[in-house]
């Protein structure tokens, strides 16, 4: 058959690289590197191996993974088209009894070479030709490279074979305990999966995969079945392929540790849209295994392995047990929660950084962007603030950098100048979980510019981290072009953390610091780059392309100056994302909400009821928002931005209607109100209309 014009994916990757709309891409991809012979480099790489993973199976259908062992050496390739493996299973290894049909059935194996130490692997798709004792020849069917993804580095140690005991096997068709207790806590194991369709394609066969995390990343259900995260991979979609055609799967667990394997084979079903998914850092989707048989095949392997780093990948995964954390975080996101001070850091002259870890273990997941509301006692009163979080979202603690308030009069900001001369490391505050629309999308391909003053730098260096962090974990990073102004030198914050993320970027992230004073010992290009303010000529530059998506955070004044220097730049508005700090609105030259229904009228009298504290009192235009109207008539509502950002304000809307006379980001169900921003609405017909608030 002329397979030249065969493509190197079966119905099934098509199937999901069409669904997750890469399927032109892999195609064109996997013509270039998914080979029907193997390369020198891979042949050499076989070579040196101890041990080799195998899948295939058996005569009933049944999928399984199996590990084959000798001296280094024990692999040869004769030609680029032919391997020679002179090894056989160990006893108990239903490949052994497979291989028994193998001569005549043409058995189809898929082949995994992982180097542990280096975390190194390539993968065969192949069929025996010849067999006999203790050697399979084998033909090659595809061949190609993988990353070293999810790989933790493991020294191998060889057992002194006068040590080893005899191995044993037992059978079993559901788990035990031990069993459970094992699986929960491997970071390893192998699968195996095949499709079988007849048609004589290359793409026909047997994979065998890896697959890695942190402890507790497979989750025991029951004494049947187990749920699996399934992490962003090279997008061959082969494992998952063969699932949606053949959902089947063979999984082999080695302990390290005994030499002891576990070997399984079952029923899988792939789980594109779980609410679990959402709730296991990494996983893009999930797939449960259920167990049809199994063999537990004791003192199997002359190798033991000393685990010496995990993955770089899987430090940026989750684990079931975080992910249960993390959901029971989501039902206390509206509650004020206690975070204890881990670490305090002077970022400049004026922002001291606050590293708060949650007490309870239950931190809810953010968007880099958001801002979190915090509450502290000074002097015998509550005072409630919001502050934007400048860790990233993988982070495991909250980071808050407060800049210390200083008013045009003179008067200091209390909550500011509290956090930075009274909080200590191990004081308690509580918190509530962040929110906010001023957000960051990674996966978007469009280059991104990150333009801040002073300490509007806190979003932006949480959105900066965040991208490298997803682009190490994707490996697709979002090109950031990053733009700071700064008063002085000393007053930025982050100046040696943002360059060190661009140093380790690969060119990925670019920054540049803008200085409006400077001194003679700050060297140009290394100290700062441009002095004076943001300026057109600065920003045309250094940004190469015209299409950008801009974001940009500081003072009201700055805000304003740049957005309009963008549109005097020909930016489209629909390309200019901001947040401002405090009740200050953007004026923008297109009216955003042009497309949508004109604002409902302020009504110019109205009833206002606060059911809870049974009060009943009149509003007029002339008092202003809901928020001041309460707190004038002796309430203390929750409030911290006053802007309608933060969403602290919000209270149940029990009847009647609100309009907001200016824009609000923060988000809000038809029975709820921002007090900060929403006054009274018009009705038609009604002279006192009345507005009914949990209060």
């Amino acid at each position: 058959m002329n397979t030249a014009q065969q493509s190197p994916f079966h119905e099934g990757e098509q199937l999901l690289q069409t669904r997750f709309g890469v399927r032109e891409k892999m195609e064109r991809f996997g013509r270039q590197v998914i080979r029907e012979y193997m390369p020198d480099q891979h042949r050499d790489f076989y070579g040196q191996l101890p041990f080799i993973f195998v899948g295939h199976a058996d005569k009933d259908g049944w999928p399984w993974a199996s590990i084959v062992f000798n001296e280094s050496g024990f692999i040869s390739s004769p030609s680029p088209k032919n391997l020679t493996i002179n090894a056989l299973p160990v006893e108990g290894d239903p490949l052994r009894e497979s291989l028994a049909f193998a001569k005549d059935e043409n058995l189809r194996l898929g082949l995994l070479g992982v180097e542990l130490s280096s975390r190194r692997r390539n993968r065969l798709a192949a069929h025996i030709t010849d067999y006999s004792d203790n050697k399979m020849q084998l033909e090659i069917d595809q061949a190609f490279g993988n990353c070293p993804q999810y790989i933790q580095k493991r020294q191998l140690e060889k057992i002194d074979p006068e040590q080893r005991q005899a191995s044993s096997m037992e059978t079993f068709e559901q788990f035990d305990k031990n069993t459970q207790e094992f699986i929960s806590n491997s970071d390893t194991f192998f699968v195996a999966s095949y499709v079988s369709q007849g048609t004589g394609e290359i793409s026909d066969g047997v994979d065998a995969s890896h697959r890695g995390g942190k402890p507790g990343f497979i989750r025991v259900d029951n004494d049947k079945t187990l749920t699996i995260p399934d992490y962003t991979g090279n997008n061959h979609f082969n494992t998952l392929g063969n699932f949606i055609v053949n959902p089947k799967a063979g999984l082999l667990f080695v302990d390290f540790k005994t030499g002891n394997l576990l070997t399984l084979t079952g029923r899988v079903e792939v789980l594109f849209d779980s609410p679990d998914t959402a709730f296991f850092e990494g996983a893009e989707r999930l797939w449960t295994f259920t167990i049809d048989h199994g063999r537990w095949i004791k003192n199997a392997l002359p190798f033991r392995w000393k685990l010496e780093e995990y993955s770089p990948n899987t430090s940026l995964t989750g684990s079931w047990s975080e992910a249960e954390q993390l959901k029971q975080a989501e039902h206390l996101r509206n509650n004020w929660q206690e975070y204890q001070v881990s670490d305090i850091v002077e970022e400049s002259s004026v922002i001291k950084s606050f590293h708060l870890k949650s007490k309870s273990g239950q931190q809810p997941r953010f968007k880099a962007g958001q801002l979190l509301t915090l509450q502290v006692t000074v002097n015998g009163q509550q005072h409630i603030r919001t502050y934007t979080v400048s860790s990233a979202p993988a982070d495991d603690i909250y980071r808050i950098s407060v800049k210390r308030e200083v008013h045009e009069d003179g008067t200091k900001g209390l909550v500011s100048n509290y956090l930075h001369d009274e909080v200590n490391i191990g004081d308690v505050i509580e918190i509530k979980a962040p929110s906010g629309e001023f957000t960051f999308d990674t996966s978007e391909t469009r280059p991104a510019v990150l333009i801040s003053a002073g300490v509007g730098i806190t979003p932006m260096i949480s959105m900066v981290r965040h991208a490298l962090t997803e682009g190490l974990r994707t490996r697709r990073i979002r090109p950031v072009t990053f733009i700071h102004v700064a008063k002085d030198h000393t007053q930025r914050a982050f100046f040696d953390e943002v360059n060190q993320l661009a140093d380790n970027s690969a060119d990925s992230l670019n920054a540049y610091w803008l200085l409006t004073n400077t001194n003679k010992d700050l060297k140009p290009g290394k100290d700062f780059h441009e002095k004076g303010r943001l300026s057109k000529e600065f920003l045309q530059s250094v940004l190469a392309i015209d299409d950008y998506d801009f974001y940009f955070c500081g003072p009201a004044g700055f805000m304003q100056s740049t957005y309009d220097l963008l549109a005097d730049l020909g930016v489209d508005d629909k390309r200019i994302f901001a947040e401002s700090f405090g009740p200050a609105s953007l004026i923008r030259t297109t009216d955003e909400s042009a497309d949508e229904l004109e604002k409902i009228p302020v009504a110019t009298q109205a009833i206002i009821e606060f059911s809870d504290s049974k009060v009943e009192q009149s509003w007029t235009e002339g008092d202003g928002s809901l928020l001041e109207f309460a707190e004038s008539h002796g309430f203390e509502p929750e409030f911290a931005c006053r802007s309608g950002q933060c969403g602290s304000c919000k209270v149940g809307l029990e009847s009647g209607s609100v309009t907001y006379p200016q824009d609000v980001s923060a988000p809000i169900e038809d029975n709820e109100v921002l007090l900060c921003c929403a006054m009274p609405a018009a009705v038609d017909g009604e002279s006192m209309p009345k507005l009914k608030l949990s209060l």
